[in-house]
């Protein structure tokens, strides 16, 4: 049985809650990714931060990025993956909450981030296109 640890990216850089967008921003392009997962001063997740979501939610919204900070864009309870969780109940997370990346937990510690990337990698060819194609809509 392959699990959500047998094909996520492990050891994901977390932005913190209470640091700026523009902080966000350059952890982003330094290692050239869109999302980062948010996490709290107890080292806990507390959500998923987007390039997409610093222009819409902030930018776009006449918004300081050097102000505001990335867990104020943090909405609502993250939806995660367990680490030894079947990885057909990770990509069926992933189709059902309409998320591009998952974040994989083990107990309460962010272990790795499954992302579409990652699923294309360790899946035939038609269980990509099926999967790719139902989160997108």
């Amino acid at each position: 049985m392959t699990v959500a640890r047998d094909i996520m990216t492990p050891d994901p850089r977390c932005v913190g809650e209470n640091e700026t967008l523009v902080d966000a921003a350059r952890l982003m392009a330094s290692l050239d990714v869109g999302a980062l997962p948010i996490c709290g001063e107890d080292k806990r997740l507390k959500g998923m931060l987007t390039d997409r979501d610093i222009v819409v939610k902030c930018l776009a919204q006449g918004g300081d990025p050097a102000t505001t900070s990335a867990g104020s864009l943090g909405e609502g309870k993250p939806i995660t993956i367990g680490a030894d969780d079947d990885i057909v109940e990770a990509l069926d997370t992933m189709k059902r909450h309409q998320v591009r990346r998952l974040p994989v937990i083990d107990g309460h510690d962010l272990v790795g981030i499954i992302s579409q990337a990652d699923v294309a990698l360790a899946l035939a060819p038609e269980d990509t296109g099926e999967t790719v194609a139902e989160i997108s809509e």
